[in-house]
């Protein structure tokens, strides 16, 4: 259903201006959790994967354009609003990527042990908390063949529209959900991983090392952009593994060492 915006203030926009991601995220009430979703191919993959649209609001040259097909999926009677490209920048303060934006339902997530179960690689963020920094993990994971993503309460929420459209969609396709506080290297065990620490310390294996790619269920963690990784995560992990470096560098963005990590450690 097609809606022109007469208005900006118009309380139907609320989600793509008015509100900010922890409003979204509405946890008070958990029903009425929302996310976005930016760019046709994005949103497309977040349908595919059974997420449920809310609205769109699409710029008007997209609507027999690229967002032609997203809509086409999308429930009849569910509104499109559309404004020119101009009004729609206004309103959300950005220009939107590729002219579209999706407001969905943000799911009941899993639990770790539900989705860790017969799990072989699992990345675990513990403390990342840049968007883009995300959205690049999950679509190395994706790509790469990681089974599962646990990140720590102090992770930032990969369904955060900036991480959501860095990972192209990926946050949809790799199974996620949240620890709890408390011991992240006992939880690991619980659920029967062992865990590989990523950091630079006197005992650091090479990420190489034959007996830590032949480990069964193993899982990768990694640490916060500028501090890396908590000293009691480190000590308290069973391996602690480090990327070898050139030219005196001394340590990777979180989002790079995820990507060789993961490549690295592969099940073979």
């Amino acid at each position: 259903m097609i809606v022109r915006i007469d208005s900006l203030s118009a309380p139907e926009l609320t989600p793509y201006a008015g509100l900010t991601e922890a409003q979204l995220r509405s946890r008070l009430r958990p029903a009425d959790a929302l996310f976005i979703a930016e760019s046709p191919k994005v949103i497309a993959t977040a349908l595919s994967a059974g997420y449920e649209p809310v609205s769109l609001l699409c710029e008007e040259r997209h609507i027999e354009g690229d967002a032609a097909a997203v809509i086409a999926r999308c429930p009849e009677s569910m509104p499109v609003y559309t404004a020119p490209r101009e009004a729609l920048a206004a309103l959300t303060g950005y220009t939107l990527t590729r002219g579209v934006l999706c407001a969905m339902r943000r799911p009941q997530l899993p639990s770790p042990e539900a989705i860790t179960e017969g799990a072989r690689r699992v990345a675990v963020i513990d403390s990342v908390t840049d968007t883009t920094n995300i959205g690049a993990i999950f679509r190395s994971a994706a790509a790469i063949g990681v089974d599962a993503v646990l990140l720590t309460p102090t992770s930032c929420d990969p369904l955060n529209r900036r991480a959501v459209r860095v990972s192209m969609g990926s946050v949809f396709l790799v199974p996620w959900a949240y620890l709890p506080a408390g011991s992240l290297t006992g939880q690991l065990r619980d659920l029967g991983l062992k865990s590989v620490a990523l950091a630079l310390t006197d005992r650091s294996v090479p990420i190489d090392w034959p007996p830590l790619r032949e480990e069964p269920r193993l899982a990768m963690i990694l640490g916060t952009e500028g501090d890396g990784l908590a000293a009691d995560v480190i000590q308290s992990a069973d391996y602690t593994a480090r990327i070898p470096m050139a030219h005196g560098v001394d340590s990777l963005n979180v989002a790079a060492a995820s990507a060789l990590a993961f490549w690295e450690l592969r099940c073979r």
